[in-house]
């Protein structure tokens, strides 16, 4: 037999082997790949160097903490005295509030007072007028006349409203009726006659008017 004729027979298995050499080498480089990424990677530092660590902040020292402590000391002293004062600031403002509210109370009609003195100043005079037994009746009437007209305009500067409503109609709120009387003349629920006259100040009533007041004749 030729041994020529041989070879093709041998090819697979030898075929086969390469196959299997390739497998382990992929295997072995897949290997070796995991190997280094395994690895962890050594400091780089050169040998008979070691690495110092960062300094720490030293300690402070027994003076510099008595230091901050006197100056947080000092600090708290100077707060506690701006307290101090700011607290009695307020308290002289509060008592100087109370003793103007005080005087304004007190004080309130000074105005008003000065204006009536010399309505009181005509009343005596008239007053003493009259004590004479001559006096002259016309005169004391026109005094007294005057001395009205002063203190209508008093009241007028201060607000002070007579609440005179004869021949108006009845309005409770401002006329208190005493009386009814039957009238024929006039409408019913009308004053027709004012027994003492009202007051109103700045628009409040002070007093109401005493009225008579009309009503239908049975």
């Amino acid at each position: 037999m030729n041994p020529e004729q041989k070879r093709p027979e041998q090819q697979p298995e030898q075929q086969g082997q390469g196959d299997e050499a390739v497998n382990r080498a992929a295997v072995s480089a897949y290997a070796e790949a995991s190997a280094e990424v395994e690895t962890p990677v050594e400091d780089s530092a050169p040998e008979g160097e070691q690495q110092v660590a960062p300094d720490e902040p030293a300690a402070p020292s027994a003076e510099e903490l008595g230091s901050a402590l006197a100056e947080a000391r000092a600090e708290a002293e100077g707060l506690r005295e701006q307290l101090l004062r700011a607290h009695a600031e307020g308290e002289n403002l509060k008592r100087r509030h109370a003793n103007e509210l005080e005087k304004a109370h007190k004080f309130a009609l000074d105005g008003f007072v000065r204006e009536l003195l010399g309505v009181r100043d005509s009343l005596e005079l008239g007053h003493q007028a009259a004590q004479d037994e001559n006096a002259d009746v016309a005169k004391l009437r026109e005094g007294t006349e005057l001395t009205l007209k002063l203190l209508g305009d008093v009241m007028d500067k201060f607000g002070v409203a007579q609440v005179d409503p004869i021949d108006q109609p009845f309005d409770p709120e401002f006329h208190q009726a005493m009386s009814m009387q039957p009238r024929e003349d006039v409408a019913p629920n009308t004053v027709v006659g004012v027994i003492q006259k009202g007051y109103m100040l700045n628009g409040r009533l002070v007093r109401p008017a005493l009225v008579l007041v009309s009503q239908q004749p049975a």
